[in-house]
């Protein structure tokens, strides 16, 4: 039996790996806590769970959807856009319902991408864009997320013969893993420079609405231009909680979004009805509940920063995503700084240059973590630099 060479040259998912460890270390007898991905622990608020089961014992609901998604869905994603950012999206042309947005985002390459192709990729970043990228046949162009830069790209020093092979330009803010966000002044930027090289632009913002301290993150398509060269990408997942229930959209270029329709429906069948009726309920129902979690979540920022900067770790307090993005003492691998948090105080984090080169000397954590078991875990955290120097001792 021979595989494609894709699948020979294509590495497990990066949390695949840490599930694995964990699991290995569960096998053993040992406590674990996960901070590992960024999955919500909040329940789907009620009113959507309501509307999903009203919607299951409807046997309409019961057959095969349509690809491009229910017309009263399209509207209400449209409606949202509309309130939330003043953004204008025609439901028939400029929308399209994902079955997660990670759906899309690993389909869009293929719309794009041929062989030799090259897609510019952040770096460090969510690792889709890449492995998509690979998959169909293209290469990706690293761009690296510096600190220094306020983890922006640098779009002023990519190389001609780089540009002249570009056809797609990846961006996310608020940013996954870095917890950093980008503004209006960048997105126009993006704009002209993806006219200027014309490429086109995918962003991914499925934390938009994750934000804390009064701070409100813009959309890509509040733009001017962005409809004419790019589409964002969105999701239910960490406005709602909905993680599990796997439903997402694609807005914007009504060319490229046709183009994503179109090789969709040719690989899947759409959406189940019934998740699609509650997404409806949630993107037009009380929307109170973004308030009450994003303070959750900031005041589980707020400890978890307390006591990483206790042991020694120099963290950038976020202003939006779930996400802290942590710098790891100095003569530690992030891998090896994973490795020890795990053996020494059963905490996983997820080593940072598992999203990239430069995601090398920094670790993610993630807020998604129930309360009492994050009590648990700082206080086990607080005692990692004993615990570690006591282990040097011996």
């Amino acid at each position: 039996m021979k595989f494609s060479r894709r699948i020979e040259k294509l590495k497990p998912y990066l949390f695949v790996e840490i599930n694995k460890k964990i699991a290995e270390k569960k096998a053993r007898g040992e406590e674990v806590i996960s901070f590992a991905i960024g999955d919500p622990d909040i329940p789907t608020p009620a009113h959507i769970i309501e509307k999903l089961c009203q919607a299951a014992h409807d046997p309409v609901n019961h057959r095969y959807p349509e690809t491009a998604g229910l017309p009263e869905l399209c509207r209400a994603i449209a409606g949202w856009y509309q309130r939330r950012f003043d953004v204008y999206l025609d439901p028939e042309t400029e929308v399209l319902p994902l079955i997660g947005s990670k759906e899309g985002i690993g389909h869009i390459a293929f719309c794009f991408i041929d062989a030799g192709d090259i897609a510019l990729v952040p770096d460090p970043a969510y690792p889709v864009y890449s492995i998509s990228t690979l998959l169909a046949g293209g290469k990706p162009y690293y761009l690296a997320l510096k600190e220094e830069n306020n983890f922006l790209p640098d779009l002023d020093n990519i190389s001609k013969n780089v540009l002249r092979k570009a056809k797609l330009l990846w961006i996310n803010y608020p940013n996954n893993p870095t917890g950093a966000v980008a503004g209006l002044d960048f997105y126009t930027k993006v704009v002209a420079f993806a006219r200027q090289h014309d490429i086109a632009v995918c962003h991914d913002g499925p934390y938009s609405e994750v934000a804390f301290d009064g701070y409100k993150p813009a959309s890509f398509m509040q733009a001017n231009g962005a409809k004419a060269i790019g589409v964002e990408f969105q999701s239910l997942s960490k406005i709602y909680n909905m993680t599990g229930w796997r439903i997402g959209m694609v807005v914007g270029n009504a060319r490229m979004v046709d183009a994503l329709r179109r090789l969709k429906s040719n690989l899947d069948s759409g959406i189940p009805q019934a998740i699609q009726y509650a997404a409806i309920a949630a993107l037009t129902g009380p929307q109170d509940c973004i308030a009450e979690h994003n303070a959750i979540y900031q005041r589980r920022r707020d400890q978890v920063i307390e006591v990483l900067n206790k042991i020694g770790l120099k963290v950038t307090v976020p202003k939006a995503s779930f996400y802290i993005w942590a710098k790891v003492p100095d003569g530690y691998t992030s891998v090896d700084f994973t490795a020890d948090l795990l053996d020494q105080v059963g905490v996983a984090v997820t080593p940072g240059v598992g999203y990239g080169q430069n995601g090398e000397s920094y670790v993610r954590l993630s807020l998604t973590v129930p309360d009492a078991a994050l009590e648990k875990w700082l206080m086990q955290l607080s005692r990692w630099r004993n615990t570690r120097q006591t282990e040097v001792k011996k």
